[in-house]
This record gives C-alpha cells, structure tokens and sequence, in this order.
C-alpha cells in the first residue's frame, strides 16, 4: 500500500508542479486538470499491475491512455480563423507530457518522472525566455506574414 501511496502522490505533486505553471502564465488547464491527468493516467498502469495483468500486455492500456488524452489535448486546441492562428498547442503537449509522467509514476519509476517533469518544466517556463517573440501569422494561402 504504501508503493501505491508514493506513486500516486508522486504524480500527483509532478502534475500539480506542470500545472502550477500554465497557471502562472493565465493558462487553462491548470493544476487541477494536470494532476487529475497525471494521477488517472498512474492509475490506469497501477490497477492492471496489481491485478497481475503480464507487464507485456500493458501496452494496450498505455495505446488507450495516449490515445485518450489526445482527445483531451485536442480540446485545448483552439484555432482561431479571424487571427489565422492555431492557440493551445503548448498547452495540448503538457496534458500528453503530464500523462506520460502520470504513466511512468505508475510503474514505480520515480527517478524517471521526476527528471522527466523537470525537462519539462524547463521546456515551459524557461525555453520561452530565450527564443524571440514571433507575432508571424500565417495567411490564408500558407504564407507567413507579419
């Protein structure tokens, strides 16, 4: 029980950390929903494990958990015709980054989630201070534009 308890906090304060941060730059989804990601996807590996489901069948839950917080990240994506810009995006890649830390919490690779939300967090809040701002829109005939 207490393997159990550990993975699933883990996951949960790695989301929570991910999304701590999408809430300090005024995005949505914040901590909640990066926790609730991280944590349900630590649970979707942590049930067939304690089941005694062989570790190679695990594959089909790990394709239907991927495959699942597409669909959620593909609600983050917002494509907005009058500005010809697509907005979301980073926002859609750290719900699939937080799942994927959720998952490898869930199988008792603390080391690895932990790393793993570290790069991640970097990705986020410091990568944007060393690339330039872009306003460079793209037209309707694929060009970009200023």
């Amino acid at each position: 029980m207490t393997r159990i308890t550990v993975r699933l906090l883990l996951a949960a304060v790695l989301g929570g950390i991910l999304g701590y941060e999408r809430e300090l730059k005024g995005r949505n989804p914040g901590v909640r929903t990066h926790m609730l990601v991280a944590v349900g996807a630590a649970l979707f590996v942590l049930g067939p494990l304690q089941s005694g489901m062989p570790i190679e069948d695990m594959s089909r839950v790990l394709q239907g958990i991927v495959q699942g917080i597409g669909f959620l990240g593909a609600g983050a994506i917002m494509v907005r015709a009058t500005k010809h810009v697509v907005e979301g995006l980073t926002t859609a890649a750290s719900i699939w980054a937080t799942a994927a830390i959720g998952i490898i919490a869930g199988l008792g690779l603390e080391a690895t989630a932990v790393l793993s939300a570290a790069i991640v967090l970097i990705i986020l809040a410091v990568v944007p201070l060393i690339l330039p701002k872009h306003s460079t829109a793209i037209s309707e005939n694929g060009d970009p534009r200023s």
